[in-house]
């Protein structure tokens, strides 16, 4: 899937992982111009006012941030990472050609390694993974990021599957 400079790709429900939908740690995100860059900003599919990443009383539900999203009020939705969740987060950027969607060979091997849920990132050239792990502290290191709490993630629900993806070339 190819996703033009500037757009994003829409969300999928379908394919975003129901026991992730269930949990109420959800948000909504706008594209606001920071340093002279784009940024995702967290916004409260309850409120409509900025969220927080560290308090809870700014995220919703599935159901709420889907619906807001659908109405057009931001961009996309995004689930955040929280200590009373198992989950960790693993942000691999610039290592998906759109156009072919071949990854490149380091974060092919991570993905494997994870064998997790694995999607597309908004502009169709990243990668995210959602796992079960927990790790003492998240950061990043070159074009990789995780998180396991105080962050989110933007959710696009376009799923990839590297080993099948592999093994029909």
């Amino acid at each position: 899937m190819s996703v033009a400079v500037g757009e994003v790709l829409p969300v999928r429900v379908e394919g975003i992982p129901r026991e992730l939908r269930a949990r109420p740690q959800w948000v909504l995100w706008r594209l606001e111009e920071r340093d002279g860059k784009p940024t995702k900003v967290p916004y409260s599919p309850r409120t409509g006012a900025r969220a927080k990443s560290t308090d809870l009383m700014t995220w919703g539900t599935f159901e709420e941030a889907f619906e807001a999203y659908e109405a057009g009020d931001c961009v996309g939705v995004g689930f955040v990472f929280c200590s009373a969740d198992p989950f960790t987060g693993v942000d691999l950027d610039d290592c998906r050609n759109p156009e072919t969607g071949e990854l490149e060979p380091w974060a092919a091997k991570i993905v494997t390694a994870l064998d997790s849920y694995t999607e597309l990132s908004p502009s169709g050239t990243g990668v995210h993974i959602i796992c079960k792990a927990r790790i003492p502290r998240g950061g990043r290191r070159g074009r990789v990021e995780m998180y396991a709490q105080d962050r989110f993630f933007t959710i696009t629900g376009h799923t990839i599957d590297v080993i099948a993806e592999a093994e029909a070339r």
